[in-house]
């Protein structure tokens, strides 16, 4: 596991030694045991490395028998082994015993389609001297981040944001259209950051950049919804237990101390159980919780850990986390509007105390239909068949009716029909919330595109069942840019890997062939991945309600956080920032003292003030190697609305 940078020049300057050490400083949490460079005129490619395979002679950048091609990896490709005695077999010569190398070779074989071969979760960037091409690729599923930008001549690309934002030439702008986004779904888009004129190289996709063109971005793979005939679901069962057992052997291969993620929900729980079956030594398992009852799922992880006999290790997450904030903030390198970034930081946190790589079982709910959501979906599709009047009187009776009337949003959101009444269920602020929360010169912005826009559009498109519309959208969308980034950043803070062993393309292609009949009926989910692991899973792991790790930030806000939620959001500092209307977010506020859940609200507002402080705020700092603190009130330089990019 690394974190990777690096610099192309096209027409500007060429990159320095220093830029490029710079960039890499600010990494150093994503591989605290080594760095490595590499600079040659017009490119620079930079490393920080956390040592997890081949621990002797895996440094970084690796390059070809004659030193023409050069690459730095972020991530673990997990079926090197296999790929290095196939090219070994077609002549290359190998000086590492790293997954790195393959790369490189498997790119003197196959060119650009050198990515389609690989088995893992990466991102790496490869310099062609030969063709004076730079190649990025990104795994199928997102799991590793990259962040890409042309500024000034220059093609820079790193790990993380923060990074690109040590060179002078990128500019601290909103992007309003990544602000919109977030405060409509809880992240910036799949291929845009929040800073104007950085990307994010999209899951599936690689680039080629030859100097003097401009950069061509191509997809290799996509994910096919294509149900599989004639197999019963027994057999469908048993295939399915099989592949993932496969992916778990192969994602415990390791150098160095492998333990697990544990919630006690029916993903992690079936991770841990083919960790265990698979181990000839206890599995270390690591779970958190709540002192409020109702959030807690540390019993569930304890029966697990009962059953597997796992070296368990748990942790209780108290409302202090104004402690972890400019920490949280620093590494999420975003605004953020998932709270359970707690307590995945705390797990991290606990974790990293006895080992270097966790597994978790992220991408159960996307792959086998087990979102709750999935089946609300289901149950109000009847309503699609009232008459367009009666529609359209909801929404007129919903318009007409007090922002903070009861039923108000049910009716409007009853007022919809079709994907569309979908999307408005996992919208935290609609339009008109969104015209009242903003200032009328920063709401002009936010309202130039529309955040539902790109999925209508993905959903309306699927030709498949519906369950499997809803899949394919959050595999390309909730997944990669909420769940994905929220585990790798809380890992990479504390400088430990995780792997998502259901993510493996291999399991998910699978997933994506069972029939949509067989993950969802009669208002349950992931009904055949249960099958298959009934009998290994305790039963009442697999028949207990869905429980998400969600947190009681709700009472929190009410409670020991109540003071800090009013200083952030209606400080001095936020008012001279010129973006939000603080009248609106002040009944925000009083209406959340008064009842209504509007904690996630309210957090991705802070998130997005508390980032403001950190990276627009304050002065481009060189090098740091951890987070200033944010939590003051001194303000700087007032930054008004139109400071923020809509370039």
């Amino acid at each position: 596991m690394c974190g990777i940078a690096g610099i192309l020049n096209l027409s500007g300057a060429p990159p320095t030694l220093p830029e490029l050490r710079s960039m890499c400083r600010v990494l150093r949490h994503r591989g605290p045991d080594d760095e490595g460079v590499f600079v040659d005129g017009d490119v620079a490619l930079g490393m920080r490395r956390l040592q997890i395979i081949d621990l002797q002679t895996g440094k970084q950048p690796v390059s070809n028998e004659t030193g023409t091609v050069q690459v730095v990896l972020n991530g673990e490709i997990y079926n090197y082994q296999t790929l290095r005695r196939d090219l070994e077999g077609r002549g290359h010569i190998f000086r590492t015993k790293s997954d790195t190398e393959t790369i490189v070779h498997l790119y003197e074989e196959y060119g650009t389609e050198c990515v389609s071969h690989l088995r893992g979760m990466f991102a790496f960037a490869l310099w062609d001297e030969t063709r004076r091409q730079l190649m990025l690729a990104r795994d199928r599923l997102g799991i590793k981040p990259l962040f890409y930008g042309i500024f000034e001549g220059r093609l820079i690309f790193a790990s993380e944001l923060k990074a690109l934002l040590e060179l002078p030439e990128v500019e601290r702008q909103i992007n309003w259209r990544s602000l919109s986004h977030l405060v409509t779904f809880l992240h910036t888009p799949r291929d845009e950051s929040i800073i104007e004129g950085i990307h994010k190289l999209e899951p599936g996709h690689r680039l080629m950049m030859l100097p003097g063109r401009m950069p061509r971005v191509e997809r290799y793979w996509r994910l096919a919804f294509d149900p599989l005939q004639g197999w019963s679901a027994d057999d469908l069962a048993v295939r399915l237990r099989e592949i993932i057992d496969e992916s778990v052997r192969l994602h415990m291969v390791s150098d160095v101390p492998v333990g697990a993620f544990l919630s006690g929900g029916i993903d992690s729980s079936a991770v841990v159980a083919s960790m265990a079956q698979q181990s000839n030594r206890p599995v270390l398992t690591f779970s958190v919780g709540f002192r409020e009852s109702t959030f807690n799922e540390l019993p569930y992880a304890r029966t697990v850990a009962r059953r597997f006999e796992t070296m368990h290790h748990e942790e209780v997450v108290e409302p202090n986390v104004l402690d972890i904030l400019d920490d949280l903030v620093w590494h999420l390198d975003e605004p953020f509007g998932d709270s359970s970034a707690i307590p995945t930081y705390v797990v991290s946190r606990l974790a990293a105390e006895r080992v270097t790589v966790v597994l978790s079982g992220d991408g159960g709910d996307e792959l086998f239909g087990g979102y709750d959501k999935y089946r609300v979906e289901m149950r109000e599709r009847p309503f699609d068949r009232l008459p367009a009047l009666v529609h359209a009187g909801l929404g007129a009776i919903a318009a007409a009716m007090p922002d903070q009337m009861t039923g108000r949003g049910l009716l409007r959101h009853f007022s919809m029909t079709g994907w569309r009444r979908y999307l408005d269920a996992s919208t935290l602020f609609p339009i008109d919330a969104r015209r009242r929360l903003f200032q009328r010169e920063a709401f002009e912005r936010l309202r130039q595109v529309d955040p539902w826009q790109e999925s209508l559009a993905q959903l309306e498109s699927c030709t498949g069942s519906r369950l499997s519309a809803l899949q394919a959208l959050d595999i390309e969308t909730y997944l990669p840019l909420d769940i994905l980034t929220k585990v790798d950043r809380m890992s990479m803070a504390h400088s430990i890997e995780a792997r998502v062993p259901l993510l493996d393309h291999e399991v998910v292609e699978f997933a994506a062939r069972i029939p949509s009949t067989m993950q969802m009926a009669n208002g349950a989910g992931k009904l055949l991945f249960k099958q298959a692991l009934r009998g290994r899973v305790p039963d009442e792991t697999l028949d207990r309600p869905k429980q998400g790790f969600a947190i009681p930030l709700g009472r929190w806000f009410k409670g020991e956080l109540g003071g800090f939620l009013r200083d952030t959001l209606v400080s001095s500092r936020t008012r001279q920032r010129g973006i939000l209307d603080l009248h609106y977010v002040e009944r925000l506020l009083d209406w959340h003292a008064a009842g209504r859940p509007l904690d996630l609200n309210l957090w991705t507002l802070v998130s997005f003030e508390l980032w403001c402080r950190r990276f627009l705020d304050q002065p481009a700092q060189r090098s740091l190697a951890a987070p200033p603190s944010i939590n003051n009130e001194a303000a700087p330089e007032p930054i008004a609305a139109g400071a923020g990019g809509g370039r």
